[in-house]
């Protein structure tokens, strides 16, 4: 929805424009940001542990995808039909896709596709598929959650969660933001060919990400080491992420 409204910002003008961008942006990532904790909800109710790696990194890696499509139509629509359009189109079709995933998503022992079978199957992983049956609500004092903030934030484990995850960030948002800004001003590209150029990052992307996520499925089932298997890939993925840098320090 505020992707949506934010084709209708022209109808402001001088600096109105940039606060009412602003806001809509800032509510977007508020509506955005339950996403990824509920994706580990998901993941956790429904996949074994031998396979959550593949499972995170389908879903981490759909942005990808969904730049590989959509980069090439929005830059279609901003050079046929003008930019308020990309907004209306892309927050048009997140309305129809959340109505569609609200009627689709159920719990592991509530799916009608699902048989007894697959249940003990995912469950004997360590699926927690029982999960909000053994979910009871009990008031925690503010002094003890505080507690268990400052205890997460200065956990060792936690701290390279987020150096990670800050890394991956600036890759991601560099090549969605910034590389077709760069093909454009200092490549000289248009807009369309500039959004066709944007999705080939994109396919690396996607393929490395899913990639990386069935490696690590497959070093927990060979050496039995959780640490081993989460941290393997993500560290090698940004050691090659380096050479980006070098090639460049070549060219110059």
């Amino acid at each position: 929805m505020f992707t949506l409204l934010q084709g209708f910002v022209d109808i402001f003008s001088g600096f109105g424009i940039i606060v009412a961008l602003f806001t809509l942006r800032f509510l977007v990532g508020l509506a955005e940001a339950p996403s990824f904790p509920g994706n580990s909800r998901i993941v956790a109710a429904w996949f074994p542990a031998q396979e959550r790696g593949t499972a995170v990194s389908i879903f981490n890696s759909a942005q990808y995808f969904a730049t590989v499509i959509f980069a090439p139509i929005m830059g279609w629509l901003t050079h046929e039909v003008g930019w308020s359009h990309v907004f209306f189109f892309m927050g048009g079709l997140g309305i129809v896709i959340s109505f569609i995933w609200l009627k689709v998503i159920h719990e592991p022992n509530q799916h009608p596709g699902v048989n007894k079978k697959e249940l003990e199957y995912i469950a004997a992983g360590g699926a927690l598929i029982n999960m909000d049956q053994q979910n009871t609500k009990v008031k925690v004092p503010f002094s003890v959650k505080w507690g268990q903030i400052k205890q997460l934030l200065g956990s060792r484990m936690m701290i390279g969660v987020y150096i990670g995850q800050y890394c991956i960030n600036a890759l991601t948002y560099f090549f969605i933001t910034w590389f077709p800004v760069y093909l454009v001003q200092a490549r000289g590209m248009s807009i369309l060919k500039a959004g066709f150029v944007a999705s080939v990052p994109a396919v690396c992307g996607f393929i490395g990400g899913v990639l990386g996520g069935i490696i690590s499925d497959w070093l927990m089932r060979r050496t039995g080491s959780l640490n081993i298997a989460r941290k393997t890939p993500i560290v090698m993925g940004m050691l090659l992420s380096m050479v980006m840098v070098f090639l460049q320090l070549r060219q110059r």
